[in-house]
């Protein structure tokens, strides 16, 4: 798993993201011995929500990143912040019956909403952006969208605006979909300016974040030890936020979690600016936009008029020969018009997914908790996971159980055949994809 660590810092050398913002100073390395209420395990968006949480409780919280803040998945993403799961509804409602699967979709919406309030609160200028298309490519698609659709309003009470034929153009400057939903809720933002404005707030609420220290160990007990090659942090609790890069930390850390989630690797390209006329042209009402496809295209519009397009997924660790090719051939099937566009951006990392691609939180023991499986839809739910298990901490458990009660089963193989295993399984999906 090591090599997990040196191929995704591969992969965000030329990030868009990491190119349009100016990093502060690093944070020091831990050095010697510190004592907290609580130790978190990663600097994404996850870990970073848990502190700010934490410490308006009157929690003393010490950070620990490997790398530099937001350098994983929380900087790198598509930047689609999504209602509901990556899922759907199905996990919730079979395991844990209609009211709580009601509970779950509702704290879905109130992680979009707590994604404005730390906005506004902690004034992060993230190009934030509301609307969002959900897009269909085949008949067979087309009905499962429209099923899907249907189902959200009659149980959920969710309206999306559909539309089909001419009517798409409103929405997308593109023949390659037969139907779309449009809808106001979701939307995106620039993740990394996002992050990096959630590590501000937490440090101006007393967080202290160590950048550049790795977790090797992770001693259990009434007080936990989180050891790094310099340091020792004591605290009453823990939490693990370091997602599919846990395994990668050390075996000591959390070694009963490795199967449970998967790295997968999804890749994005930015082209040069298209101009705003352009740009409105691919996308009049500036929404983020996703196809319903198992393996799928991703993309939106930047604050300079980019189009960020992703998809492409990778079930080892080894970054796909030609990518800028092949995700520049993938765009050019969506976007005809931009077959010559010039990509000035090409990157990628590291997401963790389920089996079932529900998120999946809990905890090993009575003190350390864990926040991973957030499958593709981490922008938002990241932050409504580090205020559930705040709340757990601080004595309310209740919503943060909604989720620990799912069940949740080990990918299949073992350490050394499950990864060819998903590559199959994938195949599988990728074919069912062009009918």
């Amino acid at each position: 798993m090591a090599s997990l660590l040196h191929s995704d810092t591969q992969l965000n050398q030329n990030s868009y993201y990491e190119a349009s913002v100016v990093r502060p100073a690093a944070q020091p390395a831990l050095q010697g011995e510190v004592s907290a209420d609580v130790v978190v395990v990663g600097a994404g968006f996850a870990g970073l929500s848990a502190a700010i949480e934490l410490a308006q409780r009157g929690f003393k919280v010490v950070v620990l990143e490997a790398d530099l803040i937001c350098s994983g998945a929380s900087g790198r993403n598509g930047g689609q912040t999504i209602v509901g799961f990556a899922s759907g509804q199905a996990p919730f409602e079979e395991q844990l019956g209609p009211g709580a699967a009601r509970q779950a979709w509702d704290m879905s919406l109130e992680a979009l909403d707590l994604i404005e309030r730390r906005i506004a609160e902690f004034q992060i200028d993230c190009d934030r952006v509301h609307g969002y298309l959900y897009v269909a490519d085949s008949p067979r698609k087309v009905r499962a969208l429209e099923h899907e659709m249907q189902s959200l309003q009659k149980h959920y009470g969710f309206a999306t605006e559909w539309a089909q034929g001419a009517a798409m153009q409103d929405h997308i400057g593109t023949a390659r979909y037969g139907a779309c939903a449009y809808e106001k809720r979701s939307g995106h933002l620039h993740p990394l300016k996002y992050g990096l404005g959630l590590a501000r707030a937490a440090a101006s609420l007393g967080v202290q974040i160590f950048e550049h220290s790795r977790v090797t160990a992770l001693d259990r007990g009434a007080t936990v030890a989180a050891r790094t090659a310099q340091g020792l942090v004591r605290a009453r609790f823990a939490v693990l936020a370091g997602n599919c890069m846990l395994p990668a930390l050390g075996p000591a850390v959390a070694p009963e979690l490795a199967a449970r989630a998967m790295p997968v690797g999804t890749y994005i390209i930015g082209t040069a600016p298209l101009g705003a006329d352009r740009a409105a042209a691919l996308l009049p009402k500036n929404a983020a936009v996703c196809d319903n496809n198992f393996v799928l295209d991703y993309f939106r519009l930047s604050a300079d008029h980019r189009l960020l397009f992703g998809g492409r997924v990778s079930y080892t660790t080894s970054t796909p020969k030609r990518l800028k090719q092949a995700m520049a051939q993938r765009m050019a099937a969506v976007f005809p018009v931009l077959q010559d566009a010039p990509v000035d951006f090409v990157w990628g990392g590291f997401v963790d997914i389920s089996m079932n691609r529900a998120p999946d939180f809990g905890r090993l023991g009575h003190n350390i908790y864990y926040l991973q499986g957030f499958s593709g839809h981490g922008v938002a739910l990241t932050g409504l996971a580090g205020q559930l298990v705040a709340q757990a901490m601080a004595g309310q458990a209740e919503r943060f159980d909604v989720f620990s009660r799912l069940k949740h089963r080990d990918f299949p193989g073992g350490a050394w055949l499950r990864t060819p295993s998903l590559v199959l399984g994938t195949l599988y999906h990728r074919i069912r994809d062009h009918f």
